[in-house]
This record gives structure tokens, C-alpha cells and sequence, in this order.
């Protein structure tokens, strides 16, 4: 199973990134951000295989794959910018780390926009008009 192999290495990575963070503490979070970086590295390819069923199943419903697109950038983003908050975290700045997560609530607040428009206009559609 793959998380036993994820949980391993940052098993792994903690107790040296710990025995570290006295005496080498740039080792430690280097540790971190290596540790960081493989996880997510690892992740990729469970990534594209749900990107991928998820644009077939937009096909196949007839849904507008901007739709879909858009989605998934403003997915990505979240975890993006919850990846380098965190590792910003990490680094003991979290100061910077709260901008960064601002940054991206921003960026997706700008993202949805389009999809939010086109909620609004269908459900305008569908009320009924006076007259």
C-alpha cells in the first residue's frame, strides 16, 4: 500500500529532521522540504489518473470542460498554496505563511467567478417572471 510507504518516509524524515534540529537545524528543514517535495512528487501520477476520469466523465455528461478546467485549477491551488503554507510553516515563519494562504483563497475567490456568474444566470432563468 502506498500510504504505508508515505507514512514510512515521513517517519523516516521526522526522526532525523529531529535529531538534526539542534545541531544542523538548515539540515532539518532541508529533511522537511525534501520530504516535502517526494510525497508530493509520488502523488503525481494518482493525480493525472483522477484529472483523467474526471474529464472523461465531463465528456460523457456533456458538462463544458471549461467548467471542469476551472475546477481543477482552483483545486490545485488550494493544495498548492496549503503545500507551501505548510512548508513555509514549517521554516517558523508563519507570518508569511497566512499570506500565502490568503494569496490563494484570493486567487480561487477570482477563479470562480465565471462558474458563479453562470449559476447565478441559470437560476435567474428559471424563476418565474411577473407580468
Amino acid at each position: 500500500m502506498e500510504i504505508i510507504q508515505i507514512v514510512g518516509l515521513a517517519f523516516i524524515a521526522t526522526i532525523l529532521s529531529v535529531l538534526l534540529k539542534d545541531q544542523k537545524p538548515q539540515f532539518s528543514f532541508l529533511i522537511t522540504v525534501f520530504t516535502g517535495v517526494a510525497i508530493f512528487l509520488f502523488l503525481i501520477g494518482k493525480i493525472s489518473s483522477v484529472i483523467n476520469v474526471l474529464e472523461r466523465l465531463a465528456v460523457q455528461s456533456n458538462v463544458n470542460i471549461i467548467y471542469l478546467e476551472t475546477i481543477l485549477k482552483i483545486i490545485g491551488i488550494a493544495y498548492i498554496a496549503e503545500f507551501g503554507a505548510q512548508m513555509t510553516k514549517d521554516a517558523g515563519q508563519g507570518a508569511i505563511a497566512a499570506k500565502i494562504e490568503l494569496a490563494g483563497k484570493i486567487l480561487i475567490m477570482v477563479m470562480a467567478i465565471p462558474i458563479i456568474s453562470v449559476i447565478i444566470e441559470t437560476v435567474i432563468q428559471l424563476l418565474p417572471t411577473k407580468g
